[in-house]
């Protein structure tokens, strides 16, 4: 099975099945499978943390191995970092939605 096949074992957002509005976390499936498919541009376009996030996923595991100095005050940076663009990117997507409710 290719990367083609990877769609169709994607998880379907309960949010926005139940509501119709997407969560925060709508896009990181689609996103991480563009990112293997080699598509960047794509990927950040679907959803804007996915470097980031992929940045805090090997620092923390290079972490369990390697211990040094500030290591926490990084790993909480970029903590901050992630729920920023996060918020962020959500916000700017759900904008022209919450003007057509008004």
């Amino acid at each position: 099975m290719g990367l083609e096949g990877l769609e169709q074992y994607m998880l379907p957002c309960t949010n926005k099945t139940l509501f119709g509005i997407e969560c925060m976390g709508c896009g990181i499936q689609r996103a991480t499978a563009l990112l293997f498919k080699g598509e960047f541009i794509a990927a950040f376009h679907m959803y804007p943390a996915i470097y980031s996030l992929f940045l805090l996923l090997a620092f923390v595991t290079f972490n369990l191995f390697v211990k040094f100095k500030y290591d926490f005050q990084i790993k909480v940076f970029l903590i901050f970092l992630n729920v920023a663009i996060i918020v962020i990117s959500y916000v700017l997507k759900m904008a022209p939605i919450i003007s057509t409710i008004q």
